[in-house]
């Protein structure tokens, strides 16, 4: 009776077309490229503790399972997921044993280096200094925040980039005469696989193999082409590349905050829809949206703090996705608003200059006196009421304690409303000056 359980099953596809050598990688040319660091720091042989920094499918643990072969060295991998203080030491001491019984160096790659706690990483440290064992670590994460200082130090940072849509078909390429040889995919097909799986390598290949499960199923052995429909029935809904706590975060919501300052109505549309189709959270968006109006815009067009506002209101009274379009509305609103930053810049000066000076008396005359004794002392005494005034301005008076100087912090610029401040401003400065003629 043969046994049912006995043949192995196949390696998934992304693991089968794992590249043996660096030729073999697709994308990364800035690193692997003729002339390129790692490409020559691989032909040199002479191995370094590095970094590698880039999205989830980029080829971060192939290059580093690679260096082992190009360096000649033995390779330890552990994932900072999983591993703790027993999977160091247990790695540190075959590294030691490594080292003292066959005299070879060993290269140990940590995945995820920015899941280890500051603890975990200063415990690597000797043992890289020593030599013991070559450092790789591989993060999706900016390890300028994610990583210790000390580490950072020792190993030399190399950044790798989401694969571009013709790197991706060239994977693709090499996937279909590998899993499917007798297959084609039609350009819009092609066009949706490459869309799905938005720059991650990893991601075109578990496609691919979801495709060739499909089509394994006897009502689908007969198909030769693939076209837009069946890749469509069988990809599950397309999760963007979107951690809500790390650097596709930040990076968005910083793209999206500089293409409204800088008045592109299209931009600001994208990067919102990209951070809502990467399930950020509304309310978040919201809080940003509002900041953006009182630090960009501010008094150059007041309509676009209520704008803000009435968006934010818009979404809590009716949730996703129809209080979306608010914020879409406030985005472009915002976009296009006359923008001045005289009032951040004002107020940042005015925290900064209190928050270090000494503490300054309130003038006698701008102190209130609801009691005889303090009128007795000269509490607001000669104070002038400004409805009195011409213009409804007392010319020359000072708001300022005593000895201090003028220190003109608010400066409004020559765009919207702030025109006419200027404008006002002017005029009672110059009525400033003739009251002390």
């Amino acid at each position: 009776m043969s046994n049912l359980f006995s043949s192995k099953p196949p390696p998934p596809l992304a693991e089968a077309l794992r590249p043996k050598s660096i030729n073999e990688i697709v994308g990364q040319t800035h690193l692997l490229g003729e002339g390129k660091p790692l490409n020559l720091a691989f032909a040199s042989g002479q191995p370094h503790s590095m970094i590698l920094w880039g999205p989830p499918g980029v080829g971060k643990t192939t290059l580093a399972r690679l260096s082992a072969d190009a360096f000649d060295r033995d390779f330890i991998t552990i994932s900072a997921v999983l591993a703790g203080v027993k999977e160091i030491r247990d790695s540190i001491n075959l590294a030691q044993q490594n080292l003292e019984e066959y005299g070879r160096q060993t290269i140990l790659f940590v995945d995820e280096i920015h899941r280890f706690n500051k603890n975990q990483q200063d415990a690597l440290l000797p043992h890289v200094e020593s030599g013991l064992f070559i450092f790789i670590g591989a993060t999706t994460e900016n390890p300028s925040f994610e990583v210790n200082s000390a580490l950072l130090s020792r190993a030399q940072i190399y950044v790798l980039n989401s694969l571009s849509s013709d790197e991706l078909k060239k994977l693709l390429i090499r996937a279909q005469e590998y899993a499917l040889p007798n297959v084609s995919f039609n350009k819009e097909a092609v066009d949706r696989l490459i869309a799905h799986a938005d720059g991650d390598a990893r991601r075109l290949l578990n496609l691919v193999e979801q495709i060739r499960n499909a089509i394994s199923i006897p009502s689908n052995i007969s198909i030769q082409e693939i076209n837009q429909e069946f890749v469509a029935n069988v990809l599950t809904h397309n999760a963007r590349r979107f951690d809500k706590g790390g650097d596709q975060f930040y990076d968005q919501i910083s793209a999206l905050h500089k293409s409204v300052r800088g008045s592109d109505p299209d931009a600001s549309l994208y990067w919102l829809c990209r951070m809502l189709d990467g399930g950020a959270d509304p309310r978040y968006l919201v809080r940003r949206i509002i900041r953006m109006a009182w630090e960009d815009i501010g008094l150059a067009d007041p309509r676009a703090i209520q704008i803000a506002n009435d968006a934010a209101e818009t979404y809590e009274r009716l949730g996703s996705p129809e209080g979306d379009l608010a914020l879409g509305q406030a985005i472009i609103y915002l976009a296009v608003a006359s923008k001045s930053n005289a009032g951040y810049t004002a107020f940042n000066s005015a925290r900064d200059f209190v928050s270090s000076d000494q503490t300054k008396s309130v003038p006698n005359h701008l102190r209130n006196a609801p009691t005889k004794l303090m009128g007795e002392l000269g509490f607001g005494k000669e104070y002038r009421y400004a409805h009195d005034e011409p213009h409804a301005y007392a010319a020359g008076e000072n708001y300022l304690p005593d000895g201090m100087q003028k220190p003109n912090w608010y400066k409004p610029v020559n765009r919207g409303l702030e025109t006419q401040i200027s404008e006002k401003m002017a005029f009672l400065r110059k009525l400033d000056f003739e009251s002390k003629k």
